[in-house]
C-alpha cells in the first residue's frame, strides 16, 4: 500500500488537483481522472497519461531494461563511469541534497551515486520495467519510485531541494516542457543537476548521428543529445538562473562507454588489465577537456542551475 507521506507529495498530471486514495486507486479531487496503484505499491501515471515521445521512450525500455542493466556491469564501463562520477561530484560538491527527486531515474543511477546526501528520494521514470530493477536496488523506505513521464510530471509544486537527471534530458524532445516541470516542483532555491550526451564537436555529432540511426538500443526519433546553443536559452527561458556547463569524457568513452550500442565494446571485458587501461585512457580524457582548446569538445556535459529564491 502506498504510503499518505507519498500521497501528498503528488498531483494531477492533467489537472493539477491534489490525489486521494481509494484502494488501488488514485483519485483527483473532482473526480475526473484516475490512475492505478501496482500490486508494490508503485503509482502508475504513465500507464494512462502520456505523451507519444514518451510512449515511445516506454515501449523501447521496457523491452531492453536487462541488456541496459546488464551493460552498466562491465568492468570497463564501470572504471570509466567512476570517472564521469568524480566529475559530476567536483561539480555537486559535498552538501546534502535533502528531498531529491530523480527524473528519467532508470535503474535510480543518481540516488546510488549521492545516496548519503539524499533525505528522501523520489525517483519517476516513464518505463515499469526499469523501475522494477530500481525498487530491487532500493529497498530503503526513504526511496519511493513513481512511473510517469517528465514532462507531465504527477509531482506537487516546489516540492524538492534538489532534481537530478543523469541521461535523460536527451531522450526527452520536448525540453521546454520539461525544463519548464523541473522548475515548477523545485522549491526556491532548489538545483536543477544534470550529466547528459552532448555533441558540440562536429566529430561527434557526425557519429552519434550514424550509431543512433543503426543501433537498436537507441531510438533516433525520440533521443537527441544536447548542444549548447540551444539548451541554456531553454533553461533560463523556464526560469533558471547560476547555469553551469562542463564537459568530460573524449576518446576514453567511445571506447568504453558505448557497450549498450556498439556490440564489439563488450569483448573489452576479457582483455586483461582492462580497468587500468580504462583508467589511463579516462585520465587522458580528463587532461584533454581541462584544456581551452576542448573544454566544449567532450562527450557529455555535466552542469547545474538553480530556481532563484524568493525575496
Amino acid at each position: 500500500m502506498i504510503a499518505d507521506r507519498i500521497v501528498s507529495m503528488l498531483q494531477c498530471p492533467r489537472t493539477g488537483e491534489a490525489l486521494r486514495l481509494d484502494g488501488q486507486l488514485l483519485i483527483n479531487q473532482s473526480g475526473s481522472a484516475s490512475y492505478r496503484i501496482a500490486d508494490d505499491g508503485m503509482p502508475l501515471f504513465a500507464e494512462e497519461f502520456c505523451s507519444p515521445e514518451a510512449a515511445v521512450q516506454q515501449e523501447h525500455y521496457d523491452d531492453i531494461a536487462d541488456a541496459y542493466a546488464a551493460n552498466l556491469g562491465y568492468p570497463h564501463t564501470q572504471e570509466y563511469m567512476d570517472y564521469l562520477d568524480r566529475v559530476l561530484r567536483e561539480e555537486v560538491g559535498t552538501g546534502r541534497l535533502g528531498l531529491c527527486g530523480e527524473f528519467c531515474c532508470g535503474t535510480g543511477e543518481a540516488f546510488a551515486l549521492f545516496c548519503d546526501a539524499v533525505d528522501t528520494g523520489v525517483g519517476v521514470d516513464v518505463s515499469s520495467s526499469m523501475l522494477a530493477k530500481a525498487r530491487q536496488a532500493f529497498a530503503d523506505e526513504r526511496f519511493t519510485f513513481v512511473q510517469g513521464d517528465t514532462t507531465r510530471l504527477p509531482l506537487e509544486n516546489d516540492l524538492f531541494d534538489t532534481v537530478i537527471m543523469l541521461g535523460g534530458i536527451h531522450h526527452v524532445p520536448d525540453r521546454e516542457a520539461l525544463f519548464t516541470q523541473v522548475y515548477r516542483v523545485l522549491k526556491p532555491g532548489g538545483r536543477f543537476i544534470y550529466r547528459e550526451p552532448v555533441s558540440d564537436f562536429w566529430l561527434w555529432r557526425a557519429l552519434r548521428g550514424l550509431v543512433y540511426r543503426l543501433s537498436p538500443m537507441l531510438d533516433h526519433q525520440t533521443e537527441r543529445p544536447l548542444l549548447h546553443a540551444e539548451t541554456v536559452p531553454v533553461l533560463e527561458r523556464a526560469g533558471f538562473v547560476d547555469i553551469t556547463w562542463r564537459t568530460c569524457g573524449f576518446l576514453g568513452f567511445c571506447l568504453f562507454m558505448n557497450s549498450d550500442v556498439l556490440f564489439v565494446n563488450r569483448a573489452f571485458r576479457f582483455i586483461p588489465g582492462i580497468r587500468g587501461i580504462t583508467r589511463a585512457f579516462a585520465r587522458f580524457d580528463d587532461w584533454c577537456t581541462r584544456r581551452s582548446l576542448f573544454r566544449r569538445a567532450g562527450l557529455q556535459v555535466v552542469g547545474t542551475a538553480r530556481k532563484p529564491a524568493r525575496d
